[in-house]
C-alpha cells in the first residue's frame, strides 16, 4: 500500500509540474501576442545623405553677365552673397546672375592689368539653398577669373567676366 501511495504522490507531482509547464507556456505565449499587436509596422525610409554645394559659374552676353548655379540639380538657389578681396559683398538673387559692373567697384586698382589677359581674383561665397526640401547654407572659396578689354587714345576699359572654379 505504500508503494500505491508513493506512486500517486509522484503522479500528483508529476500533473501539477506539467499544469504549470502549461500556465507558464500560455503566459509567454500571451505576452508575445500582447506585444506584437501593440507594434506598429517598421518603416523603413532610405535617407539621403546631404550633398555638399558645389557651384558652377556660366558666362553669358559675352562676358558681361555671369550666372552661377548649382552643380547639382537637387539644389535650388535662395540666395548668393559674393565677397572679393573684402570689399563690399555683392548680392546675388536666386537666379545666381550678376553683371561685370558689379565686379568693378571691388576690382578698384586693378584696371591698370593688362588687357585681353585673364586675370584671377580669389572670391569668398556664401550661398543660401534648398536640398530635399530643407533649408540649407554652403558656399566656400572660388577663383573669378576675369579680362580687362578696350581702352586706347579716348575708350574706356571695360571687365569681362570669363568664369568661376573653386
Amino acid at each position: 500500500m505504500t508503494d500505491e501511495r508513493t506512486r500517486r504522490r509522484w503522479i500528483n507531482l508529476g500533473e501539477i509540474i506539467a499544469l504549470a509547464a502549461l500556465v507558464v507556456s500560455a503566459l509567454g505565449v500571451w505576452i508575445a501576442w500582447k506585444s506584437s499587436s501593440e507594434d506598429k509596422p517598421t518603416r523603413i525610409v532610405e535617407q539621403k545623405s546631404a550633398v555638399p554645394l558645389a557651384l558652377r559659374g556660366t558666362v553669358d552676353g559675352d562676358g558681361r553677365m555671369l550666372t552661377i548655379a548649382p552643380a547639382d540639380p537637387s539644389h535650388a538657389l535662395e540666395s548668393l552673397k559674393l565677397t572679393i578681396n573684402g570689399a563690399e559683398p555683392i548680392e546675388v538673387g536666386s537666379d545666381g546672375r550678376f553683371s561685370a559692373s558689379d565686379v568693378e567697384p571691388a576690382l578698384k586698382g586693378r584696371e591698370k592689368e593688362a588687357k585681353d589677359v585673364t586675370h584671377s581674383v580669389p572670391v569668398r561665397v556664401e550661398a543660401r539653398y534648398v536640398e530635399g526640401g530643407a533649408d540649407r547654407r554652403g558656399g566656400g572659396a572660388y577663383v573669378l577669373r576675369y579680362k580687362w578689354e578696350g581702352g586706347g587714345l579716348f575708350g574706356g576699359r571695360s571687365l569681362r567676366l570669363v568664369g568661376l572654379s573653386r
